[in-house]
C-alpha cells in the first residue's frame, strides 16, 4: 500500500512543484515587491522597530486573543522545524549548495507574500461562537475575492478547498514529517539497544513506536487546551531554541571560519553553475531552483497562507503592524536560522560540495547532527544538541499546524467542533514514527503545494487592496496624515477598531 501511496504522490508532486508553480510563487512575490516598492527593504528597519523593538514590552490580550508577540511565536513555532535543519540539508543534498541561494531569494520575496497574507488576514477576520478570532485564506477568498463581480461561487469554491489542503498539510508538513525527522534524530543520538533492537515490522523497531506515542501524548495535553496553551507554550520555546540554535551554529562556523569565503562562493557560483553530480545545463540549475524554493517554502510557509491563521489571533487592531510581524517571521526562520544551518553543513566538511558526497555515513536527516559533532564531538554531544534542537523545533511545528488544521476546521464545520479535528491529528503522529523519511517528506511537499495555489491566487487579486491599506498606515503612522483608518471589512469591527486605535491602541 506504501508504495502505491508513494507512486500517486510522485505524480501529483511532480506536477504541483514543476516551473510553472516555481514562476507562480516568484511571479506573485516578485509583483507583490514592485507594487509597494519593496516594502520589504524599505520599511524593514521600521519593521524591527515595531517588532523586535516591543518585545520586551509585553502585554496581555484582554480579549483571550494573543498579544502581537504570542502570535509570531505561535507562527513561528509552525514554521520553524525540520525545514531549518534536515530540510536545509536535504536541499543542499539534492540541489547543491546554489540551492541555498534560491531558498534566499525564496524568502527574499516570501516576506511580501507574508506581509500581504497578514495584513488581508487582520482585515477579513471575524469572531467565532467562542469569541475568539479566526482569519486566514478561506476569509479573504470568500469576502474578499468572493466579492469582485462574478467570483462568488469562485471565491466559495477556493475557500473551501483551503481548508481541505490546510487539514490534509497539517498531517503532512505539521505532524508526519516532523515526527518522521524527531524520531529518526532522537533514535541515532540517543539509542537505546535494548528497544531499537526490536522489529516490529518493516524495519520499524519498537523505538521508534515508542517515541511516536511519547509524542502523541505530549501533543495531547497541549493542543487539546486550545489556542492559548498552545501560544504560550510557543512564547517560552520559540525563542529559547531559535537563539539556542543560531548561537552553537555560529561556534561552529567560527572553529570553521577558513571556510566562510568559500562557502558563500559555493552558494552564488552553483546557485547558476551547479556541481556536476546535479546534472548539466539548465536542468541542474532548474534542480538546485526547484529545491531551493521548495525547501524554503517548506521553511518559512510564505504564500501557503499558513502562519496567517495564527497571526489573525493576534489582538493588534492595525493589519499592517501584524503584516510587519510577517516580514520578520520570514527573516527569521530563512535569513537566519536556514542560513545558520547552511553555513554549518558547508564549512564544517560533513558535506563535499565537488561531488555532492555526505561524508562520515551520515544522511539528510543527521548531516547537521554530524556537523555539530565535528567540533562537539566528545560523547556524542554535538549530535544529540542537534537531536534535541530537532525534537523542539519539529513538536512546536506539529503544535502550531494542529491550530491550523483546526482554523480551516472551524470553516467547514465550526468552532464548537475543532476538538474533533485536533484528537485525529495527534493520532496521525504515529505514522510518522514508522513511514520512510522521504515518502513522509514528499507527502508534506505535495500538501504544501496545494494549498498555494488557491491562496495565491487570493493574494494577487487583493493586490490593490494590499496598497490601500499599506498606504492608507503609513500615511497615518509615518507621514502623521488625519485620515480615516482601514482595519476591518466588516462595519461593525472597523468602528470598535476605530475606537481602540484613537485610544492608543495598535
Amino acid at each position: 500500500m506504501l508504495q502505491t501511496i508513494e507512486s500517486i504522490n510522485n505524480v501529483v508532486n511532480n506536477f504541483i512543484w514543476g516551473v510553472p508553480a516555481m514562476i507562480c510563487i516568484i511571479g506573485v512575490g516578485l509583483y507583490l515587491s514592485l507594487r509597494t516598492g519593496f516594502v520589504q527593504i524599505r520599511k524593514f528597519p521600521y519593521a524591527l522597530k515595531t517588532t523586535l523593538g516591543r518585545i520586551f514590552k509585553k502585554k496581555e490580550a484582554s480579549d483571550g486573543s494573543m498579544t502581537p508577540f504570542q502570535a509570531v511565536c505561535t507562527a513561528l513555532a509552525g514554521t520553524v522545524g525540520t525545514g531549518n535543519i534536515a530540510g536545509v540539508a536535504g536541499a543542499i543534498a539534492i540541489g547543491g549548495p546554489g540551492a541555498v541561494f534560491w531558498m534566499w531569494v525564496a524568502a527574499f520575496l516570501g516576506m511580501m507574500t507574508n506581509y500581504s497574507e497578514n495584513v488581508l488576514g487582520i482585515f477579513f477576520r471575524r469572531k467565532n461562537e467562542n469569541g475568539e478570532w479566526s482569519g486566514g485564506a478561506m476569509y479573504y477568498l470568500q469576502d474578499g475575492l468572493g466579492k469582485k463581480k462574478n467570483c462568488k461561487y469562485i471565491g466559495k469554491i477556493l475557500a473551501v478547498l483551503f481548508c481541505i489542503f490546510t487539514m490534509l498539510a497539517s498531517f503532512g508538513i505539521g505532524s508526519m514529517g516532523q515526527v518522521n525527522k524527531i524520531v529518526a534524530n532522537v533514535s541515532a543520538a540517543f539509542n537505546v539497544k535494548a528497544l531499537s533492537s526490536i522489529e516490529v515490522f518493516g524495519g520499524i523497531t519498537l523505538y521508534n513506536i515508542i517515541l511516536g506515542v511519547v509524542i502523541m501524548a505530549l501533543t495531547a495535553v497541549i493542543t487539546l487546551g486550545g489556542v492559548k496553551r498552545i501560544a504560550n507554550v510557543a512564547e517560552k520555546i520559540v525563542p529559547f531554541m531559535v537563539v539556542l540554535f543560531v548561537l552553537g551554529s555560529l561556534v561552529i562556523i567560527g572553529v570553521n571560519y577558513a571556510n566562510i569565503i568559500p562557502a558563500f562562493k559555493a552558494i552564488f557560483v552553483n546557485a547558476f553553475k551547479p556541481e556536476a553530480f546535479v546534472g548539466g545545463g539548465l536542468g541542474a540549475v532548474i534542480i538546485a531552483i526547484t529545491n531551493g524554493f521548495k525547501r524554503g517554502v517548506f521553511s518559512n510557509e510564505a504564500g501557503l497562507g499558513s502562519s496567517v491563521m495564527v497571526h489573525s489571533n493576534s489582538s493588534v487592531k492595525e493589519p499592517v503592524k501584524q503584516g510587519m510581524w510577517g516580514i520578520f517571521e520570514v527573516f527569521a526562520d530563512t535569513m537566519v536560522v536556514c542560513t545558520m544551518t547552511a553555513l554549518v553543513v558547508l564549512t564544517s566538511g560533513v558535506f563535499n560540495a565537488g561531488t555532492g558526497e555526505i561524508v562520515g555515513g551520515y544522511t539528510d536527516a543527521t548531516l547537521v547532527g554530524g556537523a555539530f559533532n565535528s567540533v562537539f564531538g566528545w560523547g556524542n554531544i554535538g549530535q544529540r544538541f542537534v537531536a534535541i534542537a530537532m525534537f523542539l523545533f519539529a513538536f512546536t511545528t506539529v503544535l502550531g499546524w494542529s491550530h491550523y488544521g483546526s482554523k480551516a476546521w472551524e470553516y467547514l464545520f465550526g468552532a464548537k467542533t475543532t476538538v474533533i479535528f485536533r484528537i485525529i491529528h495527534v493520532c496521525t503522529i504515529i505514522f510518522g514514527a514508522v513511514l520512510t523519511s522521504s515518502l513522509a517528506w514528499d507527502i508534506s511537499d505535495t500538501f504544501n503545494g496545494l494549498m498555494m495555489i488557491p491562496n495565491l491566487i487570493g493574494v494577487l487579486v487583493m493586490v490593490p487592496l494590499v496598497m490601500k491599506i499599506t498606504k492608507n498606515y503609513i500615511d497615518r503612522k509615518v507621514k502623521h496624515k488625519d485620515v480615516k483608518p482601514i482595519l476591518s471589512f466588516d462595519p461593525d469591527v472597523q468602528a470598535e477598531s476605530e475606537e481602540a486605535v484613537a485610544n492608543g491602541a495598535e
